[in-house]
């Protein structure tokens, strides 16, 4: 009888069973004096213990604008010390952060607010080309009914919105400690709205165990300890800065870094070298965009150990480099979804190398998973299907949305993730691509990211996205978009050339565009729907 590709996660460490402010206070307890927050582009460095009581004026100030248990707290800013403290401060009482895209324009942030009933709302003045105070004056009271307070970051004063300096009150230390006693672990504490690539942004509901123990977990397989120092360009508002960034520093002491208000890969590498960072984390663009630096070499990244890699998948040229390039001998794969808060599968450190560059690790402690098939029954090993996990890292529900929650959790409590992937005998899974990715062509089908790996052997070819686009003959037709290597140059011939022979035909590109970069979410995911509408429009295909 075959094995089949299901996988269930150890028992230890023990889950963390108390809230994000009673973790902490532990914090500073336990390592008061050490390096909790290095905010570079603000001038800002904190002890654990300074962060905490940091973190109590902000609450006491929270508390004093009538913000009590259960109501919700938006945070529209980059990465800043800011962030940090108002994620911790809401959850000292309860209160429920929703974190908001620093790339959402009026539409989309008027839907995010109304859609959870934000009462508060603290946003930077500014970021990049966004007004934020001039959009949310456009709205307006009438357009955020729910909205009753909003508060500005930064020293500029403006009309209708509190100073964050005004915010920040002298602790009211018996009153915090009361609210804490009526608080659990397992509250909703965060929302976080999914990319939204088809449909509006679905609203993740996570509680204080979810994200604090996802956190621990991530923190623990990359061997975290208060002498580490992560360096954090990944963004806040995501899962992948707050929890396998801020929450692991919390659940091990280790500092966090930001190198500046958005991904730069410079500022990264400014970061490591002057704070000496052990761990770095980012998506594989990122990491892409740091080893493309002309002067890499220029800089010490000696300090570098480990690190998590996460978002999309790795190509196996990108993950080498790294190891080589960046010192980074520890570095890890993990995968997840937001809606998992977010990891449930991660590389362990001492992986051997072909497992850290081909898959994404085991599944985590505390943790199930399986491979299913179309009709839900668990494959046996080796058979691609759909990615399902379970257990404590499974949210609580989309906000207000059952019929949407149902259709992503089972009522076994199986949270499907949409994505296609493999188990091997040992337990590791590979990411094969999105169901909703494949490519149909003529009755073949073809996963985009087989191709990618493919390209990216081709010696100038720095990233590679592979993506069907409507065809009026075979439905539709292989399309990729290339950028070369920094200082290299390839054409659309080049790419073909090396695929012929090598691949089968029906899998090479109809379609080659070498381009500078790709349309990219702001956590550096690769938006290849919006890549097809551009292909399509220049090629003039008609989906009607």
């Amino acid at each position: 009888m075959n094995q089949l590709s299901c996988a269930k996660g150890t028992d230890q460490p023990p889950l963390l069973e108390y809230t994000i402010g009673a973790a902490l206070e532990q914090a500073a307890t336990m390592w008061g004096d050490k390096l909790a927050l290095v905010s570079r582009h603000q001038g800002i460095r904190w002890t654990w213990a300074q962060l905490n009581a940091e973190v109590d004026r902000v609450a006491t100030g929270l508390l004093h604008e009538g913000v009590v248990k259960g109501d919700r707290v938006g945070i529209w800013a980059p990465n800043c010390a800011e962030w940090t403290v108002i994620q911790f401060a809401t959850a000292r009482i309860g209160a429920v952060l929703v974190t908001i895209n620093p790339a959402y324009r009026v539409s989309e942030v008027e839907y995010a607010l109304n859609k959870v009933g934000c009462s508060v709302l603290v946003t930077a003045p500014s970021f990049k080309t966004s007004d934020y105070i001039g959009m949310l004056r456009k709205l307006g009271p009438d357009k955020l009914p729910y909205v009753r307070l909003m508060v500005s970051l930064g020293d500029e004063r403006h009309a209708g919105f509190m100073p964050w300096a005004d915010l920040r009150r002298e602790p009211e230390l018996v009153r915090l400690e009361a609210i804490a006693r009526t608080l659990d672990p397992g509250d909703a504490i965060n929302i976080q709205f999914t990319s939204g690539t088809t449909g509006f942004p679905k609203g993740a509901t996570l509680t204080h165990r979810n994200i604090l123990n996802n956190g621990l977990m991530c923190g623990r397989q990359i061997k975290l300890t208060p002498q580490d120092r992560i360096c954090i360009p990944v963004p806040l508002y995501h899962c992948f800065g707050m929890v396998l960034g801020n929450l692991a520093a919390l659940t091990t002491g280790a500092a966090m870094v930001y190198p500046g208000e958005a991904f730069d890969p410079r500022a990264a590498l400014e970061a490591v070298q002057a704070e000496g960072c052990t761990t770095l984390y980012g998506v594989p663009t990122m990491f892409i965009a740091v080893l493309g630096q002309p002067d890499l070499a220029n800089y010490d990244v000696s300090t570098l150990r480990t690190g998590i890699m996460a978002g999309s998948p790795c190509p196996v040229t990108t993950m080498r480099a790294v190891i080589d390039k960046l010192n980074m001998r520890e570095v890890t794969i993990a995968y997840g979804m937001t809606e998992t808060s977010p990891i449930t599968t991660q590389t362990a450190t001492d992986d051997p190398l072909e497992e850290r560059v081909g898959t994404v690790g085991r599944v985590h402690p505390h943790a199930e998973c399986k491979i299913v098939g179309p009709g839900g029954a668990t494959l046996p090993i080796g058979e691609q299907g759909e990615y399902c996990s379970r257990g404590y890292a499974v949210m609580l529900g989309y906000w207000d949305d059952k019929d949407k929650t149902e259709e992503a959790i089972d009522k076994d409590g199986w949270m499907h993730s949409g994505d296609l992937a493999t188990m091997d005998a040992n337990g590791y899974v590979r990411i094969t691509g999105r169901i909703k990715d494949m490519i149909i062509r003529g009755g073949e089908n073809i996963y985009p990211r087989e191709i990618e790996e493919f390209l990216l052997t081709h010696h100038a070819i720095g990233d590679a996205q592979v993506f069907g686009i409507s065809d009026a003959k075979y439905g539709e037709e292989v399309c990729t978009w290339v950028i070369p290597k920094p200082g290299m140059a390839i054409t659309a011939e080049d790419v073909l050339a090396h695929c012929q022979g090598q691949i089968a035909q029906y899998k090479v590109p109809r379609h080659v565009k070498v381009v500078e970069s790709f349309v990219m979410t702001v956590t550096g995911k690769a938006q290849k729907f919006e890549m097809r509408k551009l292909m399509e429009a220049e090629l003039g295909i008609s989906n009607d």
